[in-house]
């Protein structure tokens, strides 16, 4: 499975702010300048995931976006749905009934599947905070963070 931006930007973002403090709003361009994204395009992402139940959205000059469950109750999967990204298999080609070798192989780019996709929804957004906090701690105090 190849992550694309669309995926890359929106696991960054919401990581940066389960990051920060819970119940203070983080506006786009605060979250652009620490992951070094676009603005303009994270915020598309983030609307994407507002409209999914992911975040939610503060308006005003001290607005922005918070996590709208806590880290535990977001998957990965989740996220990536949220934003359009799909998880699917090679598309299907019909077999010749002599080809028992290419079912075998896709039977087995199938298997493959389920369990890339039941993995999606079992990391949660709390998991790889503690990766990403035990990766800052191994790196010393003055290490920002950036996925």
């Amino acid at each position: 499975m190849k992550l694309t931006t669309r995926g890359h930007y929106s696991v960054k973002a919401l990581l940066d702010l389960s990051l920060q403090a819970r119940n203070k709003p983080v506006s786009v361009n605060v979250i652009a300048e620490r992951q070094s994204l676009s603005a303009p395009y994270l915020e598309k992402l983030l609307i994407a995931l507002r409209k999914a139940g992911v975040v939610r959205s503060v308006r005003g000059s001290q607005g922005g976006y918070l996590l709208a469950l806590s880290p535990d109750q977001i998957s990965l999967g989740q996220i990536l749905e949220a934003v359009g990204e799909t998880v699917e298999p090679l598309p299907h080609q019909p077999l010749a009934d002599h080809q028992v070798e290419d079912w075998v192989t896709l039977t087995l780019w199938k298997r493959l599947h389920e369990k890339l996709k039941e993995a999606l929804y079992q990391i949660s957004l709390e998991d790889l905070y503690y990766d990403a906090r035990s990766w800052q701690a191994a790196q010393g105090e003055n290490i920002s963070f950036i996925v």
